[in-house]
């Protein structure tokens, strides 16, 4: 946590920032200013020189496959990011920002990019978009069930780097093994828009109280959330064939 307020950097909106991945900045914002600390927005557009490494979190959501290429060519310059992964600093990448701190990703003309490494995962194209909510049980303590929507035409493979967010319970995930999003030390990825914080807010604590280096507060949840959440999480057995 940098002096009194945490700075919450946006990276790339400009490039990465389909299906509101954007409101989850505004998220971590609000359960920050609940709890009576301060924050700062910081928002890094590809127009920049490089990504800062002072933040205390890092946001990444997802965009089409020209915007994914620009972005880790952006993200490789100056380093920065990457030195605060090193650091422990959380990242949470969306969709088209998990394929970006992969390893690899395959756009739609054939052709194969690296990416940043951050997280062992390579992403092939799939035979069909995965298209509808996603519910997966989540690997974290205390995180339990999450909720989001996928949009999406890969399809990731986890390296032994890495482990799934969750077990996948409805919906497609990553395609493979039962696996949904990619968790690396303290960068987590999800194929989960909604935005994912504002469907999860116990994912949000996470994150900030990783940033902040120490447990916070609980906050009590609206009844209507509760009852939307129980709503999306009642399906906890997914029909097999």
């Amino acid at each position: 946590m940098t002096g009194e307020r945490v700075r919450i950097a946006l990276v790339l909106p400009d490039l990465l920032g389909t299906y509101g991945d954007r409101g989850n900045a505004i998220v971590l914002a609000q359960r920050l200013r609940w709890r009576g600390i301060g924050s700062e927005l910081v928002t890094v557009l590809s127009s920049d020189d490089a990504v800062p490494e002072d933040c205390d979190l890092y946001l990444i959501g997802g965009g089409e496959d020209v915007a994914q290429v620009a972005a880790v060519r952006f993200l490789r310059r100056g380093g920065g990011l990457a030195r605060a992964v090193q650091h422990g600093v959380p990242v949470l990448g969306i969709c088209g920002g998990l394929q970006v701190l992969g390893t690899s990703f395959v756009t739609g003309d054939g052709q194969r990019h690296e990416g940043l490494g951050l997280v062992d995962a390579t992403t092939e194209p799939g035979r069909g978009r995965a298209i509808g909510e996603v519910t997966t049980q989540s690997t974290l303590g205390g995180v339990g069930m999450l909720t989001g929507f996928e949009n999406h035409l890969g399809r990731t493979t986890l390296g032994p780097g890495s482990h799934a967010l969750g077990r996948v319970v409805r919906g497609t995930g990553n395609g493979h093994d039962e696996a949904e999003g990619a968790v690396t030390g303290h960068v987590i990825c999800t194929y989960m828009h909604g935005p994912v914080l504002a469907r999860n807010p116990k994912l949000a604590d996470l994150l900030l109280e990783w940033a902040i280096g120490e447990p916070l507060a609980p906050l009590p949840d609206p009844p209507e959330l509760k009852a939307l959440r129980t709503e999306r999480t009642r399906v906890h057995v997914r029909n097999r064939k």
